[in-house]
Protein backbone atom coordinates (compact mmCIF):
# COMPACT_ATOMS: atom_id res chain seq x y z
CA UNK A 1 0.00 0.00 0.00
CA UNK A 2 1.05 3.30 -0.95
CA UNK A 3 2.30 5.72 2.40
CA UNK A 4 -0.41 8.97 2.01
CA UNK A 5 2.39 10.98 0.46
CA UNK A 6 2.71 8.53 -2.35
CA UNK A 7 -1.34 8.46 -2.67
CA UNK A 8 -1.33 12.22 -2.83
CA UNK A 9 0.77 12.91 -5.22
CA UNK A 10 -1.20 10.33 -7.21
CA UNK A 11 -4.18 12.33 -6.80
CA UNK A 12 -2.58 15.44 -7.96
CA UNK A 13 -1.35 13.60 -11.13
CA UNK A 14 -4.57 11.96 -11.63
CA UNK A 15 -6.33 15.65 -11.50
CA UNK A 16 -3.21 17.28 -13.67
CA UNK A 17 -3.97 14.57 -16.47
CA UNK A 18 -7.64 14.63 -16.58
CA UNK A 19 -7.53 18.95 -16.75
CA UNK A 20 -4.71 18.77 -19.34
CA UNK A 21 -6.79 16.43 -21.15
CA UNK A 22 -9.51 18.61 -21.14
CA UNK A 23 -7.70 22.05 -21.98
CA UNK A 24 -6.41 19.67 -25.07
CA UNK A 25 -9.58 18.91 -26.74
CA UNK A 26 -11.13 22.60 -25.36
CA UNK A 27 -13.63 20.32 -23.07
CA UNK A 28 -16.68 22.32 -21.59
CA UNK A 29 -16.93 22.98 -17.58
CA UNK A 30 -18.32 19.27 -17.35
CA UNK A 31 -15.08 18.16 -18.75
CA UNK A 32 -12.90 20.14 -16.81
CA UNK A 33 -14.63 19.05 -13.27
CA UNK A 34 -15.01 15.34 -14.60
CA UNK A 35 -11.07 15.32 -15.44
CA UNK A 36 -10.47 16.90 -11.98
CA UNK A 37 -13.04 14.22 -9.84
CA UNK A 38 -11.86 11.36 -12.13
CA UNK A 39 -8.08 11.96 -11.77
CA UNK A 40 -8.10 13.39 -8.11
CA UNK A 41 -9.95 10.28 -6.74
CA UNK A 42 -7.26 8.29 -7.67
CA UNK A 43 -5.90 9.56 -4.41
CA UNK A 44 -8.15 7.14 -2.09
CA UNK A 45 -7.78 3.83 -4.56
CA UNK A 46 -4.91 3.13 -1.43
CA UNK A 47 -6.82 3.14 1.57
CA UNK A 48 -10.66 2.90 0.21
CA UNK A 49 -10.66 1.61 -3.21
CA UNK A 50 -14.73 1.60 -3.55
CA UNK A 51 -15.14 5.36 -2.77
CA UNK A 52 -12.95 6.20 -5.73
CA UNK A 53 -14.14 4.42 -8.20
CA UNK A 54 -18.13 5.47 -7.04
CA UNK A 55 -16.28 8.80 -7.05
CA UNK A 56 -15.33 8.07 -10.60
CA UNK A 57 -18.32 6.60 -11.70
CA UNK A 58 -20.53 9.79 -10.38
CA UNK A 59 -18.39 12.07 -11.96
CA UNK A 60 -18.89 10.32 -15.45
CA UNK A 61 -22.50 9.45 -15.18
CA UNK A 62 -22.99 13.63 -14.15
CA UNK A 63 -20.43 14.77 -17.01
CA UNK A 64 -21.56 12.52 -19.89
CA UNK A 65 -24.72 14.74 -21.06
CA UNK A 66 -23.03 17.79 -21.06
CA UNK A 67 -20.66 17.12 -23.88
CA UNK A 68 -18.14 14.51 -24.93
CA UNK A 69 -15.78 13.75 -22.02
CA UNK A 70 -12.08 14.44 -22.97
CA UNK A 71 -9.79 11.14 -23.58
CA UNK A 72 -8.13 11.43 -20.65
CA UNK A 73 -10.87 10.79 -18.52
CA UNK A 74 -11.64 7.54 -20.37
CA UNK A 75 -8.04 6.46 -19.55
CA UNK A 76 -8.65 7.59 -15.94
CA UNK A 77 -11.86 5.40 -15.66
CA UNK A 78 -9.22 2.49 -17.04
CA UNK A 79 -7.27 3.03 -14.31
CA UNK A 80 -9.82 3.38 -11.95
CA UNK A 81 -11.06 -0.32 -13.50
CA UNK A 82 -7.99 -1.34 -12.70
CA UNK A 83 -7.57 -0.46 -9.18
CA UNK A 84 -11.07 -1.58 -8.59
CA UNK A 85 -10.35 -5.28 -9.56
CA UNK A 86 -7.37 -5.19 -7.71
CA UNK A 87 -7.99 -3.48 -4.67
CA UNK A 88 -11.95 -4.30 -3.79
CA UNK A 89 -13.41 -7.51 -2.77
CA UNK A 90 -14.78 -9.89 -5.60
CA UNK A 91 -18.73 -8.42 -6.35
CA UNK A 92 -17.76 -5.20 -4.99
CA UNK A 93 -14.94 -5.44 -7.95
CA UNK A 94 -17.42 -6.25 -10.58
CA UNK A 95 -19.97 -3.47 -8.97
CA UNK A 96 -17.50 -1.07 -9.67
CA UNK A 97 -16.13 -2.17 -13.10
CA UNK A 98 -19.59 -2.36 -14.00
CA UNK A 99 -20.42 1.04 -12.74
CA UNK A 100 -17.11 2.91 -14.93
CA UNK A 101 -18.25 1.14 -18.11
CA UNK A 102 -21.61 2.58 -17.36
CA UNK A 103 -20.12 5.79 -17.63
CA UNK A 104 -18.55 5.82 -20.10
CA UNK A 105 -20.94 3.89 -22.36
CA UNK A 106 -23.20 6.86 -21.33
CA UNK A 107 -20.51 9.48 -22.99
CA UNK A 108 -20.74 7.63 -25.74
CA UNK A 109 -24.36 6.80 -26.68
CA UNK A 110 -25.01 10.20 -26.13
CA UNK A 111 -21.60 10.93 -28.52
CA UNK A 112 -22.65 8.47 -31.31
CA UNK A 113 -19.44 7.09 -30.86
CA UNK A 114 -17.59 3.47 -31.24
CA UNK A 115 -18.61 1.56 -27.72
CA UNK A 116 -15.81 -1.45 -28.27
CA UNK A 117 -12.91 0.80 -26.53
CA UNK A 118 -15.52 1.66 -23.92
CA UNK A 119 -16.33 -2.08 -22.94
CA UNK A 120 -12.50 -3.50 -23.95
CA UNK A 121 -9.94 -0.97 -21.88
CA UNK A 122 -11.76 -1.02 -18.21
CA UNK A 123 -12.23 -4.68 -19.12
CA UNK A 124 -8.78 -5.67 -19.44
CA UNK A 125 -7.23 -3.05 -16.99
CA UNK A 126 -10.04 -4.91 -14.52
CA UNK A 127 -9.16 -8.18 -15.49
CA UNK A 128 -5.51 -7.46 -15.16
CA UNK A 129 -5.64 -6.13 -11.64
CA UNK A 130 -7.95 -8.87 -10.75
CA UNK A 131 -5.72 -11.66 -11.51
CA UNK A 132 -2.93 -9.77 -9.63
CA UNK A 133 -5.36 -9.76 -6.50
CA UNK A 134 -5.42 -13.48 -6.53
CA UNK A 135 -1.39 -13.66 -7.24
CA UNK A 136 -1.01 -11.39 -3.99
CA UNK A 137 -3.75 -13.64 -2.03
CA UNK A 138 -2.13 -16.84 -3.13
CA UNK A 139 1.16 -15.54 -2.59
CA UNK A 140 -0.30 -14.43 1.13
CA UNK A 141 -1.34 -17.70 1.91
CA UNK A 142 1.50 -19.36 0.93
CA UNK A 143 3.65 -17.49 3.14
CA UNK A 144 1.39 -18.00 5.79
CA UNK A 145 1.41 -21.87 5.84
CA UNK A 146 5.37 -21.29 5.21
CA UNK A 147 4.93 -19.45 9.09
CA UNK A 148 2.96 -22.71 9.96
CA UNK A 149 5.41 -25.40 8.77
CA UNK A 150 7.90 -23.41 10.33
CA UNK A 151 6.29 -23.68 13.41
CA UNK A 152 5.47 -26.92 13.73
CA UNK A 153 8.58 -27.85 12.50
CA UNK A 154 10.07 -26.24 15.98
CA UNK A 155 7.06 -27.52 18.06
CA UNK A 156 8.40 -31.31 16.50
CA UNK A 157 12.01 -30.22 16.64
CA UNK A 158 10.89 -29.08 20.75
CA UNK A 159 8.72 -32.26 21.00
CA UNK A 160 11.40 -34.72 19.44
CA UNK A 161 14.01 -33.31 22.01
CA UNK A 162 11.25 -33.68 25.03
CA UNK A 163 10.86 -37.28 23.63
CA UNK A 164 14.77 -37.86 23.46
CA UNK A 165 15.36 -36.98 26.95
CA UNK A 166 12.60 -38.70 28.32
CA UNK A 167 14.18 -42.20 26.52
CA UNK A 168 17.39 -41.20 27.71
CA UNK A 169 16.15 -40.86 31.55
CA UNK A 170 14.54 -43.81 30.92
CA UNK A 171 17.02 -45.90 29.67
CA UNK A 172 19.93 -44.31 33.05
CA UNK A 173 17.13 -45.50 35.04
CA UNK A 174 16.83 -48.93 33.99
CA UNK A 175 20.68 -49.13 34.51
CA UNK A 176 21.47 -47.26 37.17
CA UNK A 177 18.62 -47.48 39.95
CA UNK A 178 18.98 -51.33 40.24
CA UNK A 179 22.82 -51.45 40.60
CA UNK A 180 23.11 -48.53 42.90
CA UNK A 181 20.44 -50.28 45.13
CA UNK A 182 22.54 -53.22 45.16
CA UNK A 183 26.01 -51.28 45.64
CA UNK A 184 24.39 -49.28 48.48
CA UNK A 185 22.84 -51.81 50.50
CA UNK A 186 25.53 -54.34 50.15
CA UNK A 187 27.89 -51.51 51.36
CA UNK A 188 26.05 -50.91 54.30
CA UNK A 189 25.89 -54.28 54.87
CA UNK A 190 29.68 -54.88 54.46
CA UNK A 191 30.51 -51.55 57.11
CA UNK A 192 28.55 -53.38 59.55
CA UNK A 193 30.28 -56.86 59.28
CA UNK A 194 33.57 -55.68 58.46
CA UNK A 195 34.72 -55.84 62.24
CA UNK A 196 33.48 -59.38 63.05
CA UNK A 197 32.77 -61.20 60.37
CA UNK A 198 34.98 -61.03 57.14
CA UNK A 199 33.87 -63.63 54.92
CA UNK A 200 30.11 -62.21 54.52
CA UNK A 201 32.29 -58.70 54.09
CA UNK A 202 33.87 -60.26 51.33
CA UNK A 203 30.55 -61.88 49.68
CA UNK A 204 29.43 -58.02 49.93
CA UNK A 205 31.86 -56.53 48.04
CA UNK A 206 31.53 -59.23 45.50
CA UNK A 207 28.05 -58.74 45.15
CA UNK A 208 28.94 -54.79 44.70
CA UNK A 209 31.57 -55.43 42.09
CA UNK A 210 29.27 -57.73 40.22
CA UNK A 211 26.57 -55.21 40.38
CA UNK A 212 28.93 -52.76 39.10
CA UNK A 213 30.49 -54.78 36.18
CA UNK A 214 26.58 -55.09 35.02
CA UNK A 215 26.10 -51.02 35.05
CA UNK A 216 29.29 -50.08 33.02
CA UNK A 217 27.98 -53.26 30.38
CA UNK A 218 24.75 -51.36 30.25
CA UNK A 219 26.34 -47.81 30.42
CA UNK A 220 28.19 -49.35 27.10
CA UNK A 221 25.00 -49.81 25.56
CA UNK A 222 23.32 -46.41 26.65
CA UNK A 223 26.20 -45.18 25.02
CA UNK A 224 25.81 -47.15 21.68
CA UNK A 225 22.30 -45.75 21.66
CA UNK A 226 23.06 -42.31 21.72
CA UNK A 227 25.60 -42.80 19.10
CA UNK A 228 24.79 -45.06 16.77
CA UNK A 229 20.98 -46.57 16.46
CA UNK A 230 22.37 -49.82 15.32
CA UNK A 231 25.27 -50.43 17.06
CA UNK A 232 23.36 -51.76 19.91
CA UNK A 233 24.30 -54.86 21.16
CA UNK A 234 21.63 -57.92 21.85
CA UNK A 235 18.59 -56.65 24.09
CA UNK A 236 18.30 -58.64 27.26
CA UNK A 237 15.84 -61.58 26.99
CA UNK A 238 14.17 -63.86 29.33
CA UNK A 239 17.02 -66.36 29.69
CA UNK A 240 18.48 -62.83 31.80
CA UNK A 241 15.74 -63.19 33.89
CA UNK A 242 17.33 -66.02 36.20
CA UNK A 243 20.38 -64.43 35.82
CA UNK A 244 18.91 -61.11 37.21
CA UNK A 245 16.31 -62.82 40.08
CA UNK A 246 19.99 -64.41 41.05
CA UNK A 247 22.27 -61.64 41.39
CA UNK A 248 19.27 -60.40 44.07
CA UNK A 249 19.19 -62.95 45.96
CA UNK A 250 22.86 -63.39 46.24
CA UNK A 251 22.55 -59.38 47.07
CA UNK A 252 20.82 -60.91 49.94
CA UNK A 253 17.25 -60.51 48.81
CA UNK A 254 14.54 -63.20 49.81
CA UNK A 255 13.45 -63.97 46.44
CA UNK A 256 11.89 -66.52 44.18
CA UNK A 257 11.07 -66.87 40.62
CA UNK A 258 8.66 -69.20 39.43
CA UNK A 259 8.51 -69.91 35.54
CA UNK A 260 5.15 -70.85 34.21
CA UNK A 261 3.84 -72.53 30.47
CA UNK A 262 4.97 -71.49 27.31
CA UNK A 263 7.52 -68.33 27.48
CA UNK A 264 9.80 -69.26 24.04
CA UNK A 265 9.42 -66.95 20.76
CA UNK A 266 8.49 -63.87 22.20
CA UNK A 267 9.58 -60.68 20.04
CA UNK A 268 12.91 -59.19 21.54
CA UNK A 269 11.73 -56.33 22.09
CA UNK A 270 8.78 -57.66 24.20
CA UNK A 271 11.24 -60.31 26.06
CA UNK A 272 13.66 -56.70 26.75
CA UNK A 273 10.77 -54.85 28.50
CA UNK A 274 10.13 -58.59 30.57
CA UNK A 275 13.04 -58.42 31.94
CA UNK A 276 12.84 -54.44 32.57
CA UNK A 277 9.48 -55.19 34.60
CA UNK A 278 11.48 -57.81 36.53
CA UNK A 279 14.34 -55.05 37.20
CA UNK A 280 12.29 -52.43 38.35
CA UNK A 281 10.26 -54.48 40.52
CA UNK A 282 13.45 -55.67 42.08
CA UNK A 283 14.96 -52.63 42.18
CA UNK A 284 11.86 -50.73 43.83
CA UNK A 285 12.06 -54.19 46.77
CA UNK A 286 15.72 -53.49 47.38
CA UNK A 287 15.04 -49.92 48.15
CA UNK A 288 11.64 -49.78 50.11
CA UNK A 289 10.94 -53.57 51.51
CA UNK A 290 14.83 -55.16 52.35
CA UNK A 291 14.41 -57.90 53.92
CA UNK A 292 10.89 -58.53 52.75
CA UNK A 293 10.00 -61.72 50.31
CA UNK A 294 9.76 -60.86 47.13
CA UNK A 295 7.95 -63.36 44.37
CA UNK A 296 8.76 -63.06 40.71
CA UNK A 297 6.23 -64.57 38.36
CA UNK A 298 6.89 -65.21 34.20
CA UNK A 299 4.03 -66.95 32.88
CA UNK A 300 3.65 -67.57 29.13
CA UNK A 301 0.56 -68.10 27.43
CA UNK A 302 -0.57 -68.96 23.91
CA UNK A 303 -1.64 -64.86 23.15
CA UNK A 304 -0.40 -63.44 26.35
CA UNK A 305 3.19 -63.14 28.86
CA UNK A 306 2.25 -62.27 32.21
CA UNK A 307 5.38 -61.25 34.31
CA UNK A 308 4.54 -59.87 38.06
CA UNK A 309 7.01 -58.66 40.93
CA UNK A 310 5.49 -58.94 44.51
CA UNK A 311 7.02 -58.17 47.98
CA UNK A 312 5.50 -58.18 51.32
CA UNK A 313 5.47 -54.97 53.40
CA UNK A 314 8.87 -53.88 55.02
CA UNK A 315 9.46 -55.11 58.54
CA UNK A 316 11.72 -52.50 59.19
CA UNK A 317 12.42 -48.48 58.78
CA UNK A 318 12.75 -47.94 55.06
CA UNK A 319 15.72 -46.33 54.46
CA UNK A 320 15.05 -44.92 51.11
CA UNK A 321 11.62 -43.47 51.27
CA UNK A 322 10.68 -40.72 49.38
CA UNK A 323 13.89 -41.12 47.22
CA UNK A 324 12.56 -41.86 44.22
CA UNK A 325 11.46 -39.67 41.07
CA UNK A 326 8.86 -42.00 40.04
CA UNK A 327 11.20 -41.97 36.46
CA UNK A 328 10.87 -45.68 36.58
CA UNK A 329 7.65 -46.51 36.70
CA UNK A 330 6.06 -44.34 33.98
CA UNK A 331 9.01 -45.41 31.82
CA UNK A 332 8.48 -48.68 32.06
CA UNK A 333 4.57 -47.73 31.42
CA UNK A 334 5.51 -46.11 27.98
CA UNK A 335 7.32 -49.07 27.46
CA UNK A 336 4.94 -51.38 28.24
CA UNK A 337 2.65 -49.54 26.28
CA UNK A 338 4.56 -49.67 23.36
CA UNK A 339 4.29 -53.26 23.32
CA UNK A 340 0.39 -52.79 23.10
CA UNK A 341 0.09 -54.54 26.43
CA UNK A 342 -1.03 -52.79 30.32
CA UNK A 343 1.22 -52.44 33.44
CA UNK A 344 -0.42 -52.48 37.15
CA UNK A 345 1.51 -50.89 40.32
CA UNK A 346 -0.09 -50.69 44.03
CA UNK A 347 0.12 -51.46 47.37
CA UNK A 348 -1.28 -55.43 48.17
CA UNK A 349 -3.71 -55.99 51.40
CA UNK A 350 -0.84 -57.45 53.49
CA UNK A 351 0.89 -53.89 53.21
CA UNK A 352 2.97 -55.15 50.48
CA UNK A 353 3.44 -53.78 46.55
CA UNK A 354 2.86 -55.41 42.88
CA UNK A 355 4.35 -54.39 39.59
CA UNK A 356 3.02 -56.31 37.25
CA UNK A 357 2.20 -56.62 33.03
CA UNK A 358 0.71 -58.54 30.60
CA UNK A 359 2.83 -58.62 27.41
CA UNK A 360 1.12 -59.36 24.02
CA UNK A 361 2.64 -62.55 22.26
CA UNK A 362 1.73 -60.89 19.26
CA UNK A 363 1.60 -56.96 17.71
CA UNK A 364 -1.89 -55.65 16.41
CA UNK A 365 -1.54 -54.47 12.70
CA UNK A 366 -4.69 -52.41 12.43
CA UNK A 367 -6.12 -52.83 8.85
CA UNK A 368 -7.61 -49.66 7.28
Amino acid sequence: MLGRRAQLLVGVGGAALGIGSAALEQAGVAGYLAGAVVGGSLAAVGRNPRAAWVTAALALLAAAPFGPLPTGVGLLATAHAFCAGRGDERWWGIAGLIALVGGLELDVLLQHDSEVPALLLPGAAWGGGRALRERELVAAQLAERARELEDEREAHAALSVRYERARIAAELHDIVAHAISVMVIQASAGQRLAAHDPEATAEAFDAIAGAAREAEQDMGRLVSLLGDEHAIGPAPDLALVEELVARAAGSGLDVRLRLEGQREGLPAPFAEVAYRVVQEGLTNALRYAAGAPVSVLVRGAPQVLTVSVANAGAADEVVFAGLGTGTGLKGLRERVGACGGALGAGPTPDGGWLLSARLPRRVRVAIN
